[in-house]
């Protein structure tokens, strides 16, 4: 016996310090979440968790928790609840913010960045079932935003948080044995959850294709001047593609004047604001580039 610390035992101390100062940091800024909704004509309690965004009161949550209602109460661990109002809910994303009422002072959460995690990251599920101790699982990201993290029901809602205690997802389901999901904190989901505190919904556009990103052939990239585009594989019927005269195998490498390069530079651009308005898309087809218009529609969870 050379009478060294054990290495493990140092991994573990480390591994529960993070963990420990995580839930420390968090467990004050997430909420249990009481709602009475309306389904199919009776009444159902339900529960989940909530995390506090900002200090006079507003909070994010998954829309699935707060369906069917506009209205519950928040517990939090030093025991205070208050009743909540729902600002506005997005059912594509599963999000929702809520404005605490009558709440005092709060202590917001940290918002991170789920882009910058790594699979094998540490990442700690926080959320608030009881109302009175937060329920802390630990896990590691599996892709980007599975987590093997144990989830409970009543965790819907609440905290996936990295090892500095910022919030990189909101836990929305339980995914199978051993696996939860969340829904990424990114741009876009500032983007939803500025929508939804301002107007209390958020739009989103669609033209109506599927496709992927792909390395344009060398003729191509030398007659538009970029390397990559998407390729139609899909052209759903009766949508603004089809009614522009979209075709699948077009090879599609602008929008609106921006350079797309993947299925995700058609995604940013669907926003609220080309709704119903001429949209041009660059596109190469039979060994020539076409512009096309497009009129995109507002997509809708039905």
């Amino acid at each position: 016996m050379d009478g060294g610390t054990d290495p493990n035992e140092e991994a573990l101390d480390a591994y529960s310090r993070v963990v420990t100062s995580v839930a420390e940091r968090l467990i004050p800024s997430v909420a249990s979440l009481q709602v009475r909704a309306r389904v199919r004509g009776a009444r159902v309690d339900g529960a989940g968790s909530g995390v506090v965004i900002t200090p006079d009161g507003f909070a994010l949550t998954s829309a699935h928790v707060v369906g069917g209602t506009d209205r519950g109460s928040a517990s939090f661990v030093d025991g205070r609840e208050v009743p909540f109002d729902v600002v506005g809910r997005d059912q594509l994303s599963d999000l929702a913010v809520l404005r605490l009422q009558n709440s005092g002072s709060l202590e917001p959460a940290e918002l991170g960045e789920a882009a910058g995690l790594r699979v094998g990251q540490l990442v700690v599920a926080i959320g608030n079932p009881m109302g009175f101790a937060g329920s802390v699982t630990a896990g590691v990201v599996e892709n980007v935003i599975q987590t093997d993290a144990a989830l409970n029901p009543g965790n819907s809602g609440g905290a996936l948080a990295d090892g500095r205690a910022r919030v990189v997802g909101i836990n929305t389901a339980v995914a199978g044995v051993g696996l939860g999901l969340a829904v990424p904190i990114d741009d876009s989901t500032r983007r939803i959850m500025h929508a939804l505190m301002t107007s209390g919904r958020f739009q989103r556009a669609y033209i109506g294709i599927a496709g992927g990103g792909r390395p344009l052939p060398p003729r191509v990239a030398a007659a538009v001047g970029r390397d990559n585009g998407v390729e139609v594989m899909e052209v759903v019927a009766g949508s603004p593609a089809a009614r522009a005269g979209i075709r699948s195998h077009d090879l599609i490498v602008e929008l609106d004047g921006v350079a797309i390069s993947d299925a995700r530079d058609l995604q940013r651009l669907m926003v609220g604001d080309v709704i119903g308005r001429s949209v041009d898309a660059l596109i190469w087809r039979d060994g020539q580039v076409r512009t096309i218009t497009i009129h995109p529609a507002e997509l809708t969870a039905a």
